[in-house]
């Protein structure tokens, strides 16, 4: 019987060639990201930069629905090649506030760019491989400025609430890194009290690389300036003015020169595509999937890593014996998953199947020793 998920599954073509269960390293781009960006090159190819004025209107259009698919505002919206450069950008703006909390074990894109200004990092470490907002509360936990967490861990995909940690944070700035849950789960950042948030557009968003975007809410841009500037950050580029400047008060201040026009249009079209078959029904199948994968995993007598019930994402860690040497015969197999220290990463997308799911335990289960 053709479902909904079955249509969709066409978009992808890299699934009509192997078992992609790798989301949370990149995903594959769906046709129409593929047709905005062939849309822009062959523009360009043809016609030169005749189309420059209708490409910025293009970019601040996508803004706008960027801003609507997160909760924020247009001026809010920055674009960025990855995560990195957006909480780079964020910290720009919070690192003299003072000391940040994080969780333990996270991506070091989220801790490192304080570290290297001199903020202080203190840590919470998991109880039992799960985050409770809970343990973010002023009470009780490390004097901070700044909570500063991934929504979505890397490690075991530990989901955390973030209405929760809204609530919550007090008066301390609150920073969340999306790129393991934008595209998969719907984040509200101004219902949840977010200060700052940053994602990459090449894994669940299924906009590639080169495609991310920050939000910097308007009273944190109002604090301080921008550390780095370029002719398009001002509010009047083209009068190309060598000594005075007024740099613009919304987001855009940070695109700093040209914009990378392929990558804004790959994001633009991986928005209408996630929201045309909506957040909440993308959200819906990545669990039912994960738990399918999960029992799966138990009745094949696989440990298990990654917790459940409200923590519970579109990652799955699982105990192997050499994780390396097992993804690595997967991937022969043509099944696509990532090894960790601790065992596999199994990561299930919206575009994924049961059938998928199968194949990748049953190959786990008959490969040589159980791998």
């Amino acid at each position: 019987m053709t479902t909904q998920w079955t249509e969709i599954r066409r978009d992808f073509p890299a699934l009509a060639r192997c078992v992609y269960l790798n989301a949370a390293a990149g995903s594959p781009t769906p046709r129409p990201v593929r047709a905005a960006v062939d849309a822009f090159y062959r523009q360009l190819e043809e016609e030169g930069d005749a189309a420059w004025d209708e490409w910025m209107e293009k970019k601040e259009a996508v803004r706008a629905r960027v801003a609507r698919f997160v909760g924020a505002e247009a001026d809010e919206v920055a674009f960025v090649p990855n995560t990195s450069t957006g909480i780079n950008l964020i910290v720009d703006l919070l690192a003299e506030d003072g000391p940040v909390l994080a969780a333990e074990p996270e991506f070091p894109t989220v801790t490192l760019p304080w570290i290297h200004r001199g903020v202080e990092v203190r840590f919470l470490a998991p109880e039992q491989g799960t985050l409770p907002a809970a343990m973010f509360a002023a009470r009780g936990s490390p004097a901070a400025a700044t909570i500063a967490v991934s929504h979505v861990q890397f490690s075991n995909g530990c989901r955390l609430d973030l209405d929760a940690l809204g609530a919550l944070k007090d008066r301390r700035n609150l920073v969340v890194c999306g790129s393991q849950s934008a595209g998969a789960f719907p984040v509200d950042v101004h219902r949840s009290g977010i200060d700052a948030f940053a994602t990459a557009g090449h894994k669940w968003m299924c906009a590639g690389y080169g495609a991310g975007f920050a939000v910097m809410r308007r009273a944190l841009l109002a604090r301080r300036p921008p550390r780095a500037i370029g002719w398009m950050s001002v509010a009047n580029p083209f009068a190309f003015d060598n000594r005075r400047y007024q740099t613009v008060a919304a987001a855009r201040r940070t695109e700093a020169g040209c914009p990378p026009f392929a990558a804004i249009f790959a994001l633009g079209a991986a928005v209408d595509y996630l929201s045309a078959i909506g957040r909440e029904a993308v959200a819906e199948r990545v669990l039912a999937l994960n738990t399918y994968l999960t029992d799966r995993l138990r009745q094949a007598r696989i440990e298990v890593l990654s917790p459940g019930g409200p923590f519970r994402s579109g990652e799955t860690l699982c105990a192997v014996a050499e994780p390396r040497l097992t993804a690595a015969r997967l991937r022969e197999r043509g099944i696509h998953v990532t090894s960790k220290p601790e065992g596999l990463r199994i990561a299930t997308h919206f575009y994924n199947d049961e059938a998928d799911v199968d194949a990748c335990v049953e190959a786990l289960v008959s490969g040589p020793s159980r791998y």
